[in-house]
């Protein structure tokens, strides 16, 4: 292993500061997988968002443990809870980590953390090359793909990290559960096109007519339509519905993570936005179109893009943070839905993609 000497020569606890959403971890896959491959012995924990709990537990060949990060109000993604840092650091620097990688974005905010969690050696990524430290601290490589970032570090410290592929295990309980709700919606997932209209941002949503438009051409050429989501995107998936005018499945809030991804691992398309379930379409095989409201497409989207068209439209406020458009969402309406369903009879003109690897390098 050509690993450099400022880390750790075989550390025994490792800590990720990740706290970030489902689509976010599934991009560090790769870079978890080349990790465990280098410390096999190592025990690794995630500090992150106690949402990611079903995720670790998945991924438990990779890591072994969640330490929830009570948050900071410099990150979006959760309420702050600053009440609960000072238990939160205590716990962390009693666990005496050997390293703590900061995988959690350039790092103005994030290496604050890393240093006060008190390891041995933390490493991670910095936001300028003039504060570099070789084989530990990287500048932040800002025109890689998200998936690649990580395994660039990861080789930045000296460790091998080459394989970009995304994975998604899928247990028997997965599958059965996909059995049961594809039976219970009378649904055939090789016939049918799922169809995800939510994102966590109101701005990275494509509107939900465009998506019915898609959703009736496609079942007036004979494909089944199936509406998922979480329950919180009830309304949406009603909003869709009711302008489909055409028979669907109604899945959101119907299946757990594990079971939607081995129901979509039996389909032939997800038409969605570009959040977190299009990693799980890559992560699985399943070939998908992909809408991508002002998020930054060159960092976010599938690495195979043959198999995962995303389509966008170049707006100079990309990317964006606004949970709703301020200036009537360009992004989006720039995104005909002439153009999203030639795509999407295009890819399913290829046909499917089971039994095909995970996204590729």
């Amino acid at each position: 292993m050509n690993r450099l000497a400022v880390l750790p020569a075989q550390p025994r606890r490792i800590a990720i500061l990740r706290a970030l959403n489902l689509g976010d971890l599934l991009c560090t896959v790769p870079a978890l997988r080349a990790l465990r491959l280098a410390y096999p012995q190592a025990w690794i924990a995630l500090v992150g968002l106690e949402g990611a709990r079903p995720l670790v537990q998945r991924f438990r060949h990779y890591l072994d443990a969640l330490l929830p990060f009570p948050g900071d109000p410099a990150f979006p993604e959760q309420p702050a809870r600053p009440d609960e840092l000072p238990d939160f650091y205590r716990h962390v620097r009693s666990l005496r980590f050997d390293l703590v990688l900061q995988m959690h974005g350039s790092g103005p905010q994030s290496n604050k953390i890393a240093q006060a969690m008190g390891a041995a050696c933390w490493a991670g990524f910095v936001p300028h090359a003039g504060e570099e430290q070789p084989g530990r601290l990287m500048a932040w490589p800002d025109a890689l793909p998200e998936i690649k970032r990580y395994l660039a570090l990861l080789r930045y410290l000296g460790l091998p990290a080459d394989d970009a592929r995304l994975e998604f295990p899928l247990s028997a309980d997965d599958c059965k559960e996909a059995d049961t709700v594809a039976r219970n919606a009378g649904i055939d997932p090789a016939r049918t096109v799922f169809f995800h209209p939510g994102a966590r941002l109101e701005s990275r949503r494509w509107p939900p007519q465009r998506f019915a438009a898609v959703a009736r051409a496609l079942a007036d050429d004979g494909w089944q339509i199936a509406i998922t989501g979480s329950r919180e995107e009830l309304a949406l998936e009603q909003a869709l519905a009711d302008q489909l005018q055409r028979p669907a499945a109604r899945l959101c809030g119907a299946t757990s993570l594990g079971g939607l991804a081995a129901l979509l691992q039996r389909g032939r398309l997800l038409v969605s936005n570009d959040t977190g379930v299009s990693h799980v379409a890559a992560a699985i095989g399943l070939r998908s179109v992909i809408v991508a409201c002002g998020s930054d497409v060159r960092r976010w989207a599938p690495l195979d893009a043959e198999r995962h068209m995303v389509l966008h439209y170049d707006t100079a406020c990309r990317p964006c943070a606004y949970q709703r458009c301020p200036i009537g969402h360009p992004c989006a309406l720039a995104v005909g839905v002439d153009e999203v369903l030639a795509q999407a009879r295009k890819q399913l003109a290829k046909g499917s993609c089971k039994g095909e690897n995970h996204e590729r390098t």
